[in-house]
This record gives structure tokens, sequence and C-alpha cells, in this order.
């Protein structure tokens, strides 16, 4: 059973992050080229087309200070939003997720003020947008590697290399799995080493192996599961015994404390 070394798994991840550095306009490249961005900055950038017809078409000064009193308020809002997620939040997933909810809801408060059927127009839009697009996930792998339901069951039975495997089952088209996409890539950087290794399966190709593994594919998701050879002896989110999940956010500190993995690094570096 062959499987990508940490340093083959992250080339392709560590190329694609280096012709992103050297593009000279990053995230307008991305914006671009992803549907949902861009579809989300031609409906933000309509706004001016429809604030100018308006302006046109409707002399009204006191309509016209009610709408630019609206903006200024709308916009040290997001400010204020703007600032405190990118204290507070560290997956840039769920920061851009987060911060065009913000935005979409401050643009339909200010177009109330200008007529309410543009504020269903944006609302049915943004429902569109919803349908059509999905937020992309998190594109690198860091020391991780992408894996099959039966590449798992030979690492873990058939004399295994690696003791330990922390294993990822997500899908492509949750937006919780989506906004945690980042968090395995980032630990796999920190703790992959001869003793554990990093693996994701995408549940949406292989949905039977979700009840091989006691997963649920509606409350479930993602779920991290620490495997000792071919034993698993930790998973996050636990299931307890009225089979109900409770499931905090996602986040590195969150996994790393649940798994030990400073106290296993510790253990493999001090042999």
């Amino acid at each position: 059973m062959e499987v990508a070394t940490a340093t083959e798994a992250s080339a392709p991840a560590a190329s694609g992050g280096l012709s992103r550095r050297s593009h000279p306009f990053p995230w307008l490249d991305l914006a671009l080229a992803e549907p949902y961005y861009f579809l989300h900055l031609v409906a933000f950038f309509s706004y001016f087309a429809a604030r100018s017809s308006v302006s046109s078409a409707v002399d009204s000064g006191e309509l016209h200070s009610r709408l630019l009193r609206r903006e200024i308020q709308a916009v040290l809002a997001f400010l204020v939003l703007f600032v405190v997620k990118i204290v507070k939040e560290e997956n840039w997933e769920t920061f851009i997720a987060d911060s065009l909810l913000y935005a979409k809801g401050l643009l339909l408060a200010v177009t109330l003020v200008i007529d309410y059927w543009l504020t269903i127009s944006y609302l049915l839009g943004f429902v569109v947008i919803y349908a059509v697009a999905q937020q992309p996930p998190y594109d690198g792998l860091g020391h991780s590697n992408h894996l099959t339901p039966l590449q798992l069951e030979g690492l873990l039975t058939e004399e295994p290399t690696t003791r330990f495997w922390l294993v990822e089952f997500r899908t492509s088209f949750s937006g919780t799995c989506i906004q945690a996409s980042s968090v395995l890539p980032e630990l796999s950087n920190i703790y992959s080493n001869k003793n554990i290794s990093f693996g994701i399966i995408d549940l949406g190709h292989f949905p039977n192996a979700a009840a091989r593994f006691g997963i649920s594919m509606w409350d479930h998701l993602p779920t991290y599961i620490l495997f000792d050879k071919a034993t698993e002896v930790a998973r996050f989110p636990e299931i307890t015994s009225e089979s109900k999940v409770f499931v905090p956010k996602i986040t590195k500190k969150l996994l790393c404390q649940h798994f030990d993995l400073d106290r296993r690094l510790i253990e493999y570096l001090s042999r």
C-alpha cells in the first residue's frame, strides 16, 4: 500500500502556495477564478449601479442624507466586526465566510432605505449564489495525505510503518467541513513524524464507509479519529450514549488537546 510521503504530499501545496505568492494580486486572482467569490463581488459592486440609478431618478435631499447615514453606519459596523473576527478567528475559511455573511446582512439593511423590492432582489440573488456556488476549501495538504477507506484499512493492518494515524473524515459539500479544512493540514506541519501520520478521507466520494467508522453523514462531520495501528483510541466529536453529538468550534488548539498531540510529540522526540 503506497501513500505519498510527507514531503511528496506537501509538494503540490507548496508549489501552489508559491505560485499564489508570485502572483502580484493573489486575492484578486482567487476572487476571479472561484465562482463563489466572483458572484459575491458582482453582487456587492452592483449596489453602486443601483444607488446611482436611484440618485438620478429621485431628487430627494432627505432620502440621500438618510441613505448616506445608513451607509456610514453599515461601513463602521462592518469594520468593527471585521477587526473582531480577524483577531479572534484562526481559520481563514471561517473568517471569509463570516465576513461575507456580515456584508450581506448590512447590504440588505442599507437597501431597505432605497426600496424594499431592491432588498428582495438582493436576498434572492444571495439565495441563488448559495445554491449554485460553494466556498472553496483550503487547498493545501501540509504533511497529510488524501486516502480512500481501503487505503486506510491497509495502512492500519498491513504492517503499519507508523503507529498512529489521525484521520479527518469530511465532505466537500459541508460548510462546517470547508471552514475547518485548514486545521488538520496545519497540525500535520507541526506534529507529523515517524510515530504519527495524518490523513483525510472525503466521505462524499465514499458514503458507504461512514457507517463502517460509526459516522453520521448528517451531524458528525467533520469527524477526527486517532488510530493506534488498527484500534481506535480517540475520536472527536465524541458520541454520547444517547447518540447526540455536541460539536464545539474546531480549532487547532482543541484538537491538539483532545488527542494529546504535544505529549505524543515529546515522547517521540525523547526516544
